[in-house]
């Protein structure tokens, strides 16, 4: 009788990277999730003996859903899959039930071993199996986009630069699903004027290029987190515009520094990156854009929001690729999409 196998993730790529990592001569019956509601919906229709699970989800996220099925005692080993690898996540999913954790991108290797840990997998070879593995992730490849690659190659990044930060800092990041977009100039001004007037902040920009990709990384540190990632970085005494740019700088070379590697790596490519370039302190949206000096007219954007649990610090990086860059960068993900 063939095992029904949930996959609960918002990324497309995520799915089909998961149910190609899954051993084709495993007797399954897949079912795919986008997000958590999905997913609940799926365990409660009997489509899940076995679910794996991604963290950050819209709707319902993962943490929701292992609550959920703790609350309700279902009967389903749940595998936590994610790109966010803080050892606090890891903590976190366990305690609520999760038999394993394992990080994004999946290996079928790693795959294969938990499985048979846990009894969950013996080998058939059966043609008809494998043939059937192989239409569902078929079937997959016919819903990818390059957004949907763009997503995922920033979410497992995004994690790799929070499990850093949460370390130097001993906290816990809270992350959101990465926000991916092709934008004129005009409209990525219009989309960080969305923020004037909430609070102001300090800017830093750093460029980076490789492979005939490039870029500039545009972190945005808001004025409101001062005082608490001073407490946490053990800054005594009053707070000074050169103690605040320690402070903005020492963000900002984690996550731009990360971010970037983990793309990068992802790709298959090495970027250099230029020197970091404070563009304000304590400034406001207008006074920002008046001396940014964008050069292209389209860019893929990607917004990857960092918020700290418990204390009030927050921060956002956005990722601006040059419409040049889009040719290269489409040749690099193509393998996600065959």
């Amino acid at each position: 009788m063939s095992t029904h196998v949930l996959i609960c993730d918002d990324s497309t790529v995520a799915r089909k990277q998961m149910a190609r990592a899954l051993p084709e001569e495993w007797d399954v019956e897949v079912t795919f999730a986008k997000h958590g509601q999905e997913g609940m919906e799926a365990l409660a229709n009997g489509k899940g003996e076995v679910l794996f699970l991604d963290l950050n989800m819209p709707v319902m996220d993962g943490y929701e859903v292992l609550s959920e099925i703790k609350n309700n005692n279902l009967d389903v080993v749940t595998i936590v899959v994610s790109g966010d690898i803080q050892e606090d996540a890891r903590k976190r999913v366990l305690q609520l039930g999760a038999m394993e954790f394992i990080k994004k991108p999946v290996a079928a290797e790693d795959i294969e071993v938990i499985l048979k840990r846990y009894g969950l997998y013996a080998a058939a070879n059966d043609s008809a199996i494998i043939q059937t593995h192989q239409a569902q992730i078929q079937e997959l490849n016919a819903s990818i986009d390059e957004m949907d690659c763009y997503q995922e190659i920033a979410n497992v990044a995004m994690g790799q630069a929070a499990a850093l930060l949460a370390k130097l800092l001993n906290v816990f990041i809270l992350l959101p699903v990465p926000k991916v977009n092709m934008l004129e100039v005009t409209e990525l001004q219009m989309a960080l004027q969305t923020s004037e007037g909430k609070d102001t902040f300090s800017a830093v920009c750093q460029g980076f290029i490789g492979s005939g990709i490039a870029g500039e990384a545009l972190l945005l540190f808001y004025d409101s987190s001062f005082e608490d990632m001073a407490k946490l970085l053990h800054y005594e005494g009053k707070l000074t515009e050169t103690i605040e740019l320690e402070l903005v700088m020492e963000v900002a070379n984690i996550l731009i520094g990360a971010c970037i590697k983990g793309i990068a790596e992802q790709l298959d490519i090495a970027f250099s990156q230029g020197h970091p370039i404070v563009l304000g302190q304590h400034v406001d949206v207008s006074r920002l854009l008046s001396q940014g000096a964008w050069r292209w007219k389209q860019t893929l954007a990607i917004e990857l929001c960092y918020n700290i649990e418990n204390y009030d610090i927050s921060c956002d990086l956005l990722l601006l690729f040059t419409e040049d860059s889009m040719k290269a960068l489409g040749e690099k993900i193509s393998y996600l999409l065959t």
